[in-house]
């Protein structure tokens, strides 16, 4: 893990003649430069193992972290450790574990890409301050509530290591929290894209689906004349000549004389 990951620094040598203050600070800085040398000094196969390790998905969002560099450091200082790694790890270095190093080295380089194009730099750094501004915050909380206590408003931020340890926690944090946001947007502009295009898709299945309707419509043009026609001519009214020579035609009604009826006398 980097210096930013360290969570313990252990106590150096002490001096009898340092001011306090400045002693811890020499302490703290003698030990970072511990840790950097260390680590600079990884094999291939521990740096594979440190950009692989469980969590690296989420810790190799910081490009800070993959690469091992301060967030104050300078563009030669990021390039200089880009090609360190990059050497240390590349495939063509680690024939034995070619699937793991070129995996590593892809984390490598987009560490570098993010520290070293200008836009994105920018953003990672707007992350540093936001970080900054969270640990802060929450230092004015817990002293806040310690003051409330009546307690001593020391918090262990105070110390350097713990202060740059809860900022790389911090970062982590945020530059995760970027992530998930930037994947949720793409998922929900492909989601709309998609939507769009089923949505211009059923559009055209209606329009071609009525284009055929009216193509069979057309063509049974002719049918449904016929058909009409036949049917007039079995429901049309009948002429009047017609109905009278129907009449014509019913035999005649035989007469009938009245009844007799016998004289009175």
């Amino acid at each position: 893990m980097s210096a930013y990951g360290s969570s313990q620094i252990g106590a150096g040598p002490s001096s009898a003649n340092a001011v306090p203050g400045e002693h811890v600070l020499e302490q703290f800085m003698t030990e970072v430069k511990e840790i950097e040398v260390r680590d600079s000094v990884l094999t291939s196969k521990q740096q594979i193992d440190r950009l692989l390790r469980p969590g690296a998905t989420y810790f190799n969002l910081n490009p800070f972290e993959v690469l091992q560099v301060d967030i104050d450091a300078t563009p030669a200082d990021v390039k200089k450790r880009y090609r360190q790694l990059s050497i240390l790890i590349h495939p063509d270095k680690n024939p034995d574990d070619h699937d793991r190093a070129e995996a590593a080295f892809d984390a490598v380089n987009k560490a570098y890409k993010m520290l070293d194009n200008e836009d994105a730099k920018r953003r990672c750094m707007d992350v540093v301050e936001e970080a900054k501004a969270h640990v802060e915050n929450r230092i004015k909380e817990k002293r806040k509530q310690l003051k409330k206590e009546g307690k001593s408003s020391t918090v262990e931020e105070d110390d350097p290591a713990k202060y740059k340890h809860a900022l790389w926690v911090m970062m982590c944090k945020l530059f995760a929290d970027r992530e998930r946001k930037r994947r949720e947007t793409e998922q929900r502009e492909a989601d709309l894209r998609k939507r769009a295009a089923d949505e211009e898709a059923e559009e055209v299945e209606k329009a071609k689906r009525q284009k055929e309707w009216e193509k069979q419509w057309e063509a049974k043009r002719e049918e449904r004349v016929d058909s009409w026609r036949s049917w007039q001519q079995t429901t049309k009214p009948k002429p009047e000549k017609e109905k009278k020579a129907k009449k014509e035609k019913k035999p005649p009604r035989m007469f009938k004389p009245p009844k007799h009826k016998m004289e009175q006398r």
